[in-house]
């Protein structure tokens, strides 16, 4: 797969004694409630953001590197964040509104 030329904002949380990557931005239903996910075990899937940072903590450079190998040969651009903005979560439910239209 080629890179994609855009950056996509991942966070990386120690979940669940593995490692989960987020996508804020991208949705993973209709409405924006849930954003895209990855694991090695799984891959792709949907979340909810904010039950994840509660009951996760963040990973460590080290902890999420295999991971993140993993995305960016698939493609990924990553743009690594610790943390996300409010407004991340709106762009994730008005990609959502607009993908359904």
């Amino acid at each position: 797969m080629d890179k994609d030329s855009d950056k996509t904002k991942v966070v990386f949380r120690y979940w669940e004694k593995d490692i989960i990557a987020l996508f804020p931005e991208i949705p993973a239903d209709n409405w924006g409630v849930y954003c895209q996910s990855y694991q090695h075990i799984g891959q792709h899937g949907g979340e909810d953001y904010y039950g994840i940072i509660d009951h996760s903590r963040p990973a460590r450079p080290e902890e999420y590197a295999d991971l993140q190998d993993e995305l960016e040969q698939i493609g990924y651009n990553l743009d690594v964040r610790r943390r996300t903005m409010p407004s991340t979560h709106e762009t994730r439910k008005t990609e959502a509104r607009r993908i359904v239209a």
